[in-house]
């Protein structure tokens, strides 16, 4: 098994190059919204990466498990402060299995793309609901699919230009796959990764929570419970297990 998409190459600039995602009011929402799902409970994270959220959770007292394919990404996580006493299992979180039971599972900054086949992620909203416990939740956090940014014939939307660095989505509306795409230039030389995604709806996330015997809760824009609208960019939503 190795590492797919996130092997050392990533892991080890991974912190800093998603730097406004570990910003402290970033984290501390995103934590309390999802240690006030936990409640007395345990949580389980899918794709735990480097520990960006699951490091604060388990400060927070909640017991925490995660699921990765990237052992580089997780031995991040194993060098920071706290990385030790949380549990990880290596393997896809779409289809891997841990024991024991949880209140809540989640997903967040728009791994479920990281599935790039509708059938994984069906898979994935099946394996979430199986670990949860009766009422218990899963949340993801995920982007609106950014079509509207398209000009017409257009599939291309830059997110990141730099001086010697650039970094855009390209989008295949029939197929619903997408690839994030990086150039960087370091001392006169070229590097470019493409990591490929599956964009997904909020509706069809909510078919798929159905099929899994979830009923959707709330949506919301943000972890702060912005309302959800048309407009949103994102949102973040949670389904309940009866």
């Amino acid at each position: 098994m190795d590492d797919g998409y996130f092997g050392e190459d990533v892991a080890a600039t991974y912190d800093e190059s998603e730097a406004s995602e570990f910003e402290p009011a970033v984290v501390e929402s995103t934590v309390g919204f999802l240690a006030g799902l936990a409640g007395d409970g345990a949580a389980l994270e899918l794709g735990i990466g480097t520990g960006r959220i699951a490091l604060p959770l388990a400060a927070r007292g909640v017991p925490v498990h995660g699921i990765d394919l990237s052992r580089a990404m997780v031995a991040r996580l194993r060098a920071k402060p706290g990385g030790d006493a949380i549990g990880v299992t290596i393997g896809d979180f779409a289809t891997t299995t841990v024991p024991g039971k949880f209140t809540v599972a989640y997903l967040v900054f728009n791994t479920i793309m990281n599935l790039t086949t509708q059938a994984e992620q069906v898979a994935c909203f099946r394996n979430a609901a199986a670990h949860l416990e009766p009422g218990g939740c899963f949340v993801v956090e995920v982007g609106v699919p950014a079509l509207r940014q398209l000009p017409p014939g257009q599939t291309v939307v830059p997110f990141r230009v730099g001086a010697t660095s650039w970094a855009y989505d390209v989008y295949d509306v029939a197929t619903q796959a997408m690839s994030s795409n990086y150039v960087d230039v370091t001392g006169g030389r070229g590097a470019f990764r493409s990591i490929p995604f599956r964009y997904v709806w909020p509706s069809e996330l909510d078919l798929m929570a159905e099929l899994a015997g979830m009923r959707l809760r709330e949506r919301w824009a943000g972890w702060a419970r912005e309302p959800f609208t048309g407009e949103s960019r994102k949102h973040v939503s949670v389904w309940q297990k009866p």
